[in-house]
């Protein structure tokens, strides 16, 4: 959980520096649907990269978050009518439902225990759930050899495993294959949506410093892995971007 909670002390910089979502996402997710996704709810919505592209559809979008300081910034980046929840998804209260519960770069901060139930208890009968996300790997094997080459003093792995030990050449991804089993759900698919990146050195260095695992360092060892990785990249490096997205619909009785 102090993984998970780390992101609020940058908040300003993951809203700089993090993408946001291309929009072929946003179709996949409301295509799934069987009839018009007025109403939906985020589960970890971080300064609202995703909540935006939901509300530019045309839904009612509640976002959630447990930390204060990153929707601050969200509330800032959002339409007015969006609405906006400090609680962690463990916490949300199952007295409303909705078409749509959707979680961007998040799900594998959540608990794992019940939570297939209780997104379905978010959910309309027929409702959809709907998780996507990606990490960035540079294109350029030499030099994504040498950023390794120069962060490992610090740090040997930026990426984050498959929480249910999903290899990651199967067919199937998490949390795919975690909804393929569940009984609360039904038509799971799993679409990729291919990104390509250029960013210049700053940018891409400061995606970095946004991401969780540097974010665990002491500050000090943060600041030279990142010195040291600034040091090794050219001006613009170009980077793979892709965003996985998962699409389940909640089954008519578990």
């Amino acid at each position: 959980m102090t993984r998970a909670l780390s992101f609020g002390a940058v908040a300003a910089r993951y809203e700089r520096f993090r993408p946001g979502y291309p929009a072929r996402v946003v179709d996949v997710v409301l295509g799934h649907a069987r009839r018009p996704v007025r109403t939906a709810l985020e589960i970890g919505a971080g300064t609202g990269k995703a909540t935006r592209a939901f509300a530019a559809r045309g839904v009612a979008v509640t976002a959630t978050d447990p930390d204060a300081s990153m929707l601050r910034v969200l509330r800032a980046h959002v339409p007015a009518d969006v609405v906006s929840v400090r609680s962690a998804f463990e916490d949300l209260p199952r007295s409303r439902t909705y078409d749509l519960v959707f979680a961007a770069a998040s799900l594998h901060w959540t608990d794992p225990v019940d939570r297939w139930a209780r997104v379905a208890a978010l959910l309309e009968p027929d409702g959809v759930f709907a998780s996507f996300g990606g990490q960035s790997h540079l294109v350029d094997p030499a030099l994504a050899a040498a950023v390794h080459a120069a962060r490992a003093p610090f740090l040997a792995e930026d990426d984050l495993p498959s929480p249910d030990g999903t290899p990651p050449d199967h067919a199937m991804q998490w949390p795919g294959t975690e909804l393929e089993r569940s009984p609360w759900f039904t038509d799971v698919r799993q679409e990729v949506v291919e990104r390509r990146l250029t960013l210049t050195a700053a940018g891409y260095v400061g995606l970095l410093s946004t991401v969780s695992a540097y974010l665990q360092l002491p500050v000090e060892q943060r600041e030279q892995a990142l010195d040291a990785i600034r040091r090794v990249v050219p001006e613009q490096v170009e980077v793979s971007a892709d965003v996985t997205v998962h699409v389940a619909r909640r089954a008519e009785r578990a």
